[in-house]
């Protein structure tokens, strides 16, 4: 069964940030700062460039709003194994933030034309533990720099899902896909999950407040 799913909000995802300040006291009274000049401005700038501060850790929670029963509901533990609203995708599969080259180990197989289009095949073997998918083949256009196809496999090398991406467009400077499938190998008579998406705007801010439950039920 096909499902369409609109790129309207039907999920709601909340990123506590956690951070810890620590302050140092003492019992002589510290002179007054020197004014930082130019010169010590644009060194301060250097630095933090050459070596970033880490990232504070996010605490990943997933809710979603049942109209049937009129409650949010979050969503962990097994239930993240579980379809979102009858697609072939599950809530897990959307849940992974971390980049590929740092929960994967990467091997270039070869480089093939699809549609008279060049392509690298990458393959993917986990080099962490607890992934939905432990092995990984992808299709990357080499103009486009996106995963034209994708083949998600088990650790036993069982097909599980696919993914494909086509009518890509330049929007805002970047190649973005305004079709998009994924498929559930799995289930049988699926014909997997498309989004067709018809407008998209990049680096828009959005208020904090947009992102709390009581917006579920709108």
């Amino acid at each position: 069964m096909k499902y369409w799913i609109k790129p309207t909000v039907t999920f709601l995802a909340f990123f506590i940030i956690f951070q810890s300040n620590s302050f140092a006291g003492t019992k002589i009274l510290p002179l007054p700062k020197p004014l930082a000049t130019k010169e010590t401005k644009s060194k301060v700038e250097k630095k933090k460039q050459i070596y970033p501060q880490k990232k504070p850790i996010l605490e990943k929670k997933l809710w979603t709003y049942s109209p049937q029963t009129d409650r949010i509901i979050q969503i962990s533990g097994h239930m993240l194994r579980q379809s979102v609203n009858g697609s072939d995708m599950s809530y897990k599969d959307m849940m992974e933030t971390r980049s590929i080259s740092e929960i994967y180990n990467l091997t270039l197989e070869e480089s093939i034309f699809i549609d008279n289009r060049d392509h690298w095949v990458i393959y993917m073997e986990a080099k962490v533990k607890g992934l939905s998918y432990p092995k990984r083949r992808a299709w990357i256009d080499k103009e486009y720099f996106l995963p034209i196809k994708e083949e998600l496999y088990a650790k036993s090398g069982k097909l599980l899902k696919t993914t494909s991406m086509s009518n890509i467009k330049k929007t805002q400077g970047r190649w973005f896909p305004f079709h998009y499938k994924f498929k559930d190998e799995l289930k049988r008579n699926s014909r997997g999950t498309e989004w067709i998406i018809n407008e998209i705007e990049f680096d828009n801010e959005i208020s904090e407040s947009r992102f709390s439950k009581a917006l579920l039920r709108k």
